[in-house]
């Protein structure tokens, strides 16, 4: 990002929150306020956001992650639900609920795994295939709205700086060594 040592100070809401605080306790350092009170406001305000786009697509964002996640594994579409449970922050009820409400919506099915008679793996319907095909640009469009005040230099070097803070916090891809 560009560093513009005397520019004025960004006029958000949470620019407003660090100078009442600079006010009232002069003494303590509420830097990092500047940027943890901004990736939570962001955060509230873009899951609204893409919460919305999903609605008008007839999914949630749990569903969205699930489809992508089913498309991305590539051909034949399919993984445990074991594995969605090592990828994801959420509990077995959590992803069993979701399969379900997806298997009404014929988005995606359980297949009895061949190998492991006691493993189910979920896989993409065809109707579940064309969703996320059809759904996926649009949401990377919408995204690519969302980051639309800066430019590409910009997003690159924010993509790898929030990455240095969640590797720092454990966020690593499932089955790596810590």
């Amino acid at each position: 990002m560009v560093d513009v040592p005397d520019a004025a100070p960004a006029r958000d809401a949470v620019e407003a929150v660090l100078e009442q605080w600079r006010r009232e306790c002069p003494d303590l350092d509420f830097a990092p306020i500047g940027v943890v009170g901004r990736i939570m406001r962001l955060s509230r305000l873009w899951d609204k956001e893409i919460k919305d786009f999903l609605a008008e697509h007839d999914l949630e964002p749990g569903e969205f992650d699930i489809l992508s996640t089913l498309r991305r594994s590539g051909e034949p579409y399919e993984l445990t639900a074991k594995t969605f449970l090592k990828a994801s922050l959420v509990t077995t009820g959590a992803i069993t609920l979701r399969v379900d409400r997806m298997a009404a919506k014929d988005l995606v099915t359980r297949v009895p795994d061949a190998v492991d008679r006691r493993s189910v793996k979920i896989r993409l319907t065809p109707h579940g295939l064309e969703t996320i095909d059809r759904v996926l640009p649009l949401h990377l469009a919408n995204e690519a709205r969302l980051l639309r005040a800066l430019g590409a230099d910009d997003r690159r070097h924010l993509a790898a700086t929030l990455a240095t803070v969640l590797e720092t916090h454990g966020d690593t891809p499932a089955g790596t060594p810590r």
